[in-house]
């Protein structure tokens, strides 16, 4: 089979494509490994919830062990998220245009092969969070619940984006679990200011495929919001911001932390204002750069715990 026939709409010419081996290649697509995006998104939850226990406990930075860990833990288990969405959604991702060209509707790997690495990955995932305390290890295997439904969720509500949110955020308990080996106010309210921010980017995400949602019947916050997207994004990136910055104080984060959030939150606002609903290369660029929004938050939680 052509090898470009597991390639989809929003990954060519990466490093999947020019150097890893053939036979490799169908299932690093399967985990997404080709559009690293999503492991940044899933980790950086993480590692603001290390560097804000760093904050808390007076530390002069995050544990870089656990960074480390939380580095490959979120590779692996994102890995392992994005081939259970393609095992459940195998039939759907064969009707739209951007997905049907996956290793599975493609043909390129079979519902057994995809099963099986679906188990290593986990099986790494598993091997990476025993390194943690056992509240922690507790707190992790706890997110499997949500991870499991998630993909069923845009069969049966708009708010799909919310089930994501909750298990893209579910880091942002980890960190200070891992340090604390318990879960304070501030870990809480700064997972419910990831979960609005999750809201945000993966609305603007699903605007690519919200014609083809519709027609095969799937549900969205992009098809909910519709022309209404820009302020509905606005209400939840400033929810974000406020919530963020109450989990900050609240660990004793001073002026540093205030100037990384203020950065944070202009690099979502100028989101909004460039969003355009109808162009979905547009969407997509938009979507990637919450990494480098996610990275200015970190950027200030650790200079905080330096500087504090």
């Amino acid at each position: 089979m052509n090898d470009a026939a597991g390639r989809v709409a929003d990954s060519t010419g990466n490093w999947v494509d020019r150097h890893a081996p053939a036979p490799l290649r169908p299932y690093l697509r399967l985990a997404r490994a080709d559009r690293p995006i999503g492991s940044w998104l899933l980790l950086l939850p993480c590692w603001w919830s290390a560097a804000l226990a760093a904050v808390a406990a007076g530390a002069v930075a995050p544990n870089l062990w656990h960074l480390l860990l939380f580095a490959v833990g979120t590779v692996a288990m994102r890995g392992a998220g994005c081939t259970w969405n393609d095992i459940v959604d195998r039939d759907i991702d064969a009707r739209v245009e951007r997905t049907r060209s996956r290793p599975l509707p493609s043909g390129q790997v079979s519902l057994r092969a995809a099963a099986a690495f679906l188990i290593l990955q986990a099986l790494v995932g598993l091997a990476v969070l025993l390194q943690f305390n056992r509240f922690a290890v507790a707190t992790g295997i706890a997110s499997l619940a949500i991870v499991a439904i998630y993909p069923f969720m845009k069969r049966i509500t708009w708010w799909p984006q919310i089930v994501l949110g909750l298990a893209f955020s579910w880091g942002a308990l980890m960190g200070w679990a891992a340090a604390f080996g318990r879960l304070d106010w501030q870990a809480v309210v700064l997972y419910a200011g990831s979960i609005a921010w999750v809201i945000g980017y993966d609305t603007i995400y699903a605007h690519q495929d919200r014609d083809d949602d519709a027609l095969v019947g799937l549900k969205s916050t992009a098809l909910l919001f519709g022309e209404r997207t820009k302020p509905m994004l606005a209400a939840f990136f400033a929810i974000a911001v406020a919530l963020i910055g109450i989990a900050g104080f609240g660990a004793g984060a001073g002026v540093v932390f205030a100037l990384g959030l203020a950065a944070f939150a202009a690099h979502l606002a100028w989101q909004v204002l460039r969003l355009d609903i109808g162009d979905p290369a547009l969407c997509l660029r938009l979507f990637q750069s919450n990494r480098d929004a996610g990275l200015i938050l970190f950027a200030g939680l650790v200079l905080a715990a330096a500087l504090r």
